[in-house]
């Protein structure tokens, strides 16, 4: 019964879309008639409106995890982080059972800044408890939207820690820019950090090409580590830059979309030298776009761990009361025909959860706990094994490297210790710190953070309620030496300077160096 109805809400939605007279229909006519039933019989009061819009909610989400309900009122708020700028925390969220879960921090927001991480529950804003209270979207950007320069505190789970974590946060301006980075990693070889595929990434991403090409970039290191997509259209320029005018870069397909080619153009403006993308389990659709299309024309490597796996083409329709929904329409594929949309047969929660399973089955660490299918096999243009189903699969697999992380570690991070250090820090020492290094280049070599700086960060932890651990230090003390440095880094200059500093402990990164140096790429 459920996917009977199912179905006929589907169509009726749909049909209402394309403003198709579906009222007039056997389904249309049970439908309506069931709502006026509800109006006229029920118990009590009906809101008809709150009704439709739960039934909607639930029938997209029994559909596939990706076909969302968009309110009217939280429809531009959708769309903010892919078009424009605000003043505000700096997070990306959901909903997810009736909890505000943080789903990623802007690069260079305050949220971020203070140690703010995607998967942490906003639990209390202002000490007001908003969990299982029906907050909405709105209710959200309202509470931590504000003035530059205003404070806001929030209280979050997360996962391992026992207690509620408070974070008071200073709003600003937040830039929503996609290109973090661009700088050389080496005398021949450029790097460059995209977060996001917004409405202006082409064109941040041509000038940083342009950039480092100018430096004398012959190869390239493109991270997209962390990246969850956003619009096709740019994932496709990207990957046009690479490749060869005529060569397919990803192709789409659903039951009323018939199959539509994307080929590249002659606009390529890096056809030529070594490519290596850097990707990991938070690489998401866009970003395995254009992984794909490079890995399948074997335009270059893939280094890093399995991405997300998000195959699935959505397409906005406009609804009669102003809302939205985006609804599936297709799945893509890439140029050897694989579609790496995961599985979504056991159910949305099962699918929100893929990561932490992933994770607790061991396949961060050990690339042997992976194991897919036959039936997932693919080649490449030059018959390399590749897979579907499931994420792009890296042709060099980097482990998750915990080795460094330790309790102290942790409580220091998570209570934002470490930022708050180097913005006291920098109170009293930009003026002589910027005399003495006149670039990043020249901090990143000369600066030491030495035991004197150290103590000093240990003295303050500790007044901020972090006790000093002697054996955590141990472990962690190149990961706090480093993190201090480059968050000195990117204070005193902007957040290329940090990726400038921080790189040397991204074992992709360096691994990316190894093999554009080698002959990895002729093998």
């Amino acid at each position: 019964m459920k996917n009977v109805l199912t179905c006929m809400l589907v169509m009726w939605l749909c049909a209402s879309a394309q403003a198709q007279s579906y009222s007039q229909t056997t389904e249309g006519i049970k439908f309506n008639g069931f709502m006026d039933l509800l109006k006229w019989g029920y118990v009590d009061t009906v809101n008809s409106e709150k009704l439709t819009d739960a039934a909607i909610v639930a029938v997209l989400k029994d559909l596939d995890p990706h076909s969302v309900y968009i309110p009217k009122e939280e429809l531009r708020e959708m769309n903010e982080p892919l078009v424009g700028n605000f003043e505000g925390v700096g997070i990306q969220f959901n909903i997810l059972f009736d909890t505000i879960l943080v789903t990623a921090t802007i690069p260079g927001g305050p949220s971020e800044k203070i140690g703010l991480m995607a998967g942490d529950k906003i639990i209390k804003i202002e000490d007001k408890v908003v969990a299982g209270v029906g907050f909405k979207t709105t209710d959200v950007t309202k509470t931590l939207r504000g003035d530059k320069g205003t404070k806001v505190k929030v209280s979050v789970m997360r996962r391992g820690s026992k207690e509620l974590i408070d974070f008071i946060i200073v709003r600003d301006k937040i830039p929503l820019f996609s290109v973090d980075a661009s700088f050389m990693a080496s005398p021949e070889t450029g790097y460059i950090k995209v977060n996001r595929f917004s409405e202006t990434t082409t064109d941040e991403f041509r000038m940083a090409v342009k950039k480092v090409k100018a430096q004398g970039a012959q190869n390239l290191i493109l991270d997209l580590t962390g990246n969850g997509g956003g619009y096709m259209n740019r994932a496709i320029e990207m990957a046009d830059e690479f490749l060869s005018a005529g060569k397919l870069i990803v192709y789409t397909q659903g039951r009323n979309n018939p199959r539509i080619d994307y080929n590249a153009t002659s606009n390529g403006d890096f056809e030529k030298g070594k490519i290596v993308v850097l990707i990991d389990e938070g690489s998401a659709s866009a970003s395995e776009i254009v992984t794909g299309a490079i890995q399948d024309w074997d335009r270059g490597l893939v280094i890093g761990r399995r991405s997300y796996g998000k195959g699935l083409v959505q397409k906005t329709m406009n609804l009669s009361d102003g809302g939205a929904m985006r609804m599936t329409v297709a799945r893509y594929y890439t140029p050897a025909g694989r579609n790496i949309q995961k599985p979504y047969e056991d159910g949305y929660d099962a699918y929100q959860k893929d990561l932490a399973t992933r994770f607790e089955h061991g396949e961060f660490t050990v690339q042997d706990s992976i194991h897919l299918p036959d039936s997932l096999k693919f080649y490449t243009n030059k018959k390399r094994m590749v897979y579907g189903g499931g994420g792009i699969m890296p042709d060099i697999f980097i482990p998750l490297d915990t080795s460094m992380i330790s309790k102290y570690y942790s409580s220091v991070f998570r209570k934002g210790v470490l930022n708050q250090f180097v913005l006291n820090y920098l109170d009293n020492n930009r003026k002589s710190l910027m005399s003495q290094y006149s670039d990043p280049r020249m901090y990143k070599t000369n600066f030491i953070v030495d035991e004197a700086l150290m103590n000093k960060f240990v003295a303050f932890a500790e007044k901020e309620g972090v006790e000093k651990n002697e054996e955590g230090l141990k472990t962690s003390d190149v990961l706090l030496r480093t993190q201090i440095k480059a968050l000195i880094a990117r204070n005193l200059w902007d957040l290329e300077a940090f990726y400038y500093v921080i790189n040397d402990l991204n074992d992709g990164y360096q691994k990316a160096l190894e093999v554009i140096k080698d002959n990895t790429f002729d093998k």
